[in-house]
């Protein structure tokens, strides 16, 4: 998911940059920010950077898998059409 440290530094700096009497009203804002954030950022379609990589590699390899397979068929076709012209 999201990097939570990036989601805290974010909550800091918007804790931050309340005015000192509205820090004083909600004790707990950075934490209330933080939850929020993650609520919505949950809510996402979004995959982690590290899933995102993991599925780069399998596509790729699933596309090595498919060419190598394409070509196989291509020579056993050939192969095929050519043991057919051979008997005619």
């Amino acid at each position: 998911m999201i990097d939570a440290k990036k989601i805290e530094q974010f909550a800091a700096q918007v804790a931050d940059a309340l005015p000192a009497g509205v820090k004083t009203m909600a004790d707990n804002v950075e934490d209330k920010v933080k939850t929020v954030l993650q609520n919505k950022l949950s809510q996402l379609d979004v995959v982690s950077r590290e899933e995102f990589d993991v599925q780069t590699q399998v596509l790729a390899r699933t596309r090595a898998k498919l060419e190598a397979l394409e070509k196989e068929v291509s020579e056993l076709k050939a192969s095929l059409e050519s043991g057919v012209s051979n008997k005619e």
